[in-house]
């Protein structure tokens, strides 16, 4: 008799044990999405952009963020490399500062799962010189500086092809290093330097390669440009970037209009003075 009442007490606790455990089951089932959803739908967002003036033109998206119920925090960065780093680990939601070519340099190395989500502009890179007034004019033996990132390094090199200083390996591209010139006739030495520093270094050097946002801090003006990229099909557009999981996120909507609009334009082209160019 008290055989059977051990046997069925196990079978009640059992029951009991199971029932709890479903339930836990269910519960999760049912908050995960809810949690989920809450995690994608957020009101405060943090996005890493650049030093200088973009902080200026960001001023005015965070405007139009709050108008649309949304509250955009900057993190503002002094370093190329790390904006993407800051994103993938979760320190931002998202970052505005590089183009395609950039971002897939970096996903390359450090494996990032970070996507474009809406373009913001496009800063023609120039070949800009205190000592000569066109590319043409460049001596033999001339030092001519470019960016040390793989990215703008190429877009360097592109230009200084397309100027008739030196010619590249057919194909080489957006992917171009210095082992890919085939032709130097006027023997020019390629110096890499940091993008932060290399318009500084113009007065010092025969011409350099500088991206147009870092040349207005160096003090640079259109007249010390010698030769520039065409704008058109140009395949260096900035844009807003989040992690991929965040693609569908309402947020991110609200955060490319915010940035996408004439309000934002206006700001840009009085910071910018011309030399940026909005590009949605």
């Amino acid at each position: 008799m008290q055989a059977m009442f051990n046997k069925t007490k196990t079978r009640l606790k059992r029951t009991i044990l199971l029932a709890a455990t479903s339930a836990v089951v269910i519960s999760g089932s049912v908050l995960a999405p809810l949690a989920a959803a809450h995690a994608a739908d957020k009101t405060t967002i943090k996005v890493g952009i650049m030093s200088g003036e973009d902080e200026d033109v960001w001023r005015e998206v965070i405007k139009q963020a709050a108008a649309k119920g949304l509250t955009v925090k900057p993190v503002v960065f002094n370093d190329y490399n790390q904006p993407n780093e800051a994103l993938q680990n979760g320190e931002v939601d998202a970052n505005a500062f590089q183009h395609q070519p950039f971002l897939d340099n970096q996903i390359k190395v450090n494996h990032y799962d970070i996507v474009r989500v809406g373009y913001t502009a496009v800063w023609p890179i120039g070949l800009y010189s205190k000592k000569v007034k066109t590319a043409a004019e460049l001596k033999d033996g001339a030092v001519i500086g470019v960016p040390n990132d793989p990215a703008n390094e190429a877009r360097g090199l592109v230009l200084l092809e397309q100027s008739g200083v030196i010619k590249l390996k057919p194909g080489a591209g957006i992917s171009a290093t210095t082992a890919d010139i085939i032709e130097n006739p006027r023997h020019v030495k390629i110096k890499e330097l940091d993008s932060g520093i290399i318009g500084r270094s113009v007065p010092d050097l025969d011409a350099a390669i500088v991206n147009t946002d870092w040349a207005l801090k160096s003090g640079l003006t259109p007249a010390d440009r010698i030769a520039q990229e065409p704008v058109k099909g140009n395949p260096y557009n900035n844009f807003i970037a989040v992690k991929t999981a965040d693609v569908n996120a309402p947020w991110v909507k609200t955060l490319v209009s915010s940035y996408q609009n004439d309000a934002v334009k206006q700001v840009f082209d009085k910071v910018y003075k011309g030399t940026g160019i909005t590009a949605w």
